[in-house]
């Protein structure tokens, strides 16, 4: 009875903590001057702009209208989402983008794998590529990185593309540390971030290793 009850409330804390997130970002979409929304994001190929309407496709998209633009990328589902994001990128405006986010705050979207963490990661780090990509700022809440940064393991390195062989990454901001091997020092976020298999503007980072993880200057 009471592991149920530590589970309820865990599932309660990590829903919480998506809908703060996504009224948040939404509020912050809705700042972004033209110029910003079409700056590239950390997201390879995507603007800000497709990174904003990637974020709501689980809300938009029915179980029938995902399986059919699964089927025009002949099941390839990077190609799906590509090609989804750059589609609802140029139909809708800015102003609807931020507003997709708002509006399903509360929304009981997941990915396939990963349940309400993945769920909760997805907002997070896509954020990130939006607010590191334009040196924004924003500090994400310490409570809904920890969240993340307890949810990170092998399986989900190599899910996300992320090489943190012989790294160990040590948070500066936060009791946190990640790995084994040369130690790359950054704010917990930014760690999120490579082990979600980004590489982020440099400056962020100290440590020997730290440059496989930096985009070249002229992606920046």
């Amino acid at each position: 009875m009471e592991n149920a009850t530590a589970r309820r409330e865990k599932k309660a804390e990590v829903r919480a903590a998506i809908s703060a997130e996504r009224r948040e970002l939404a509020d912050l979409l809705d700042t972004l001057r033209a110029d910003q929304w079409n700056r590239q994001s950390l997201c390879a190929g995507w603007r800000v702009r497709e990174v904003a309407a990637h974020m709501s496709t689980g809300f938009r998209y029915s179980v029938p209208a995902t399986l059919g633009e699964l089927a025009k990328a002949r099941g390839n589902l990077h190609r799906m989402t590509d090609r989804v994001a750059r589609k609802d990128a140029a139909a809708y405006s800015t102003g609807a983008l931020a507003a997709f986010l708002r509006d399903n705050a509360d929304h009981p979207w997941t990915p396939p794998v990963g349940g309400l963490a993945a769920a909760l990661g997805h907002d997070v780090v896509h954020g990130l590529d939006i607010t590191v990509a334009l040196g924004l700022g924003r500090r994400v809440p310490e409570d809904r990185l920890r969240i993340l940064l307890a949810e990170i393991r092998p399986s989900s390195l190599r899910f996300f593309g992320a090489d943190l062989d012989g790294v160990r990454l040590c948070a500066e901001d936060l009791d946190w540390s990640y790995g084994s091997g040369s130690p790359v020092y950054g704010r917990a976020q930014d760690l999120l971030l490579l082990a979600y298999g980004r590489r982020i503007p440099g400056g962020l980072l100290r440590g020997e290793p730290g440059n496989r993880f930096t985009l070249p200057t002229e992606e920046v």
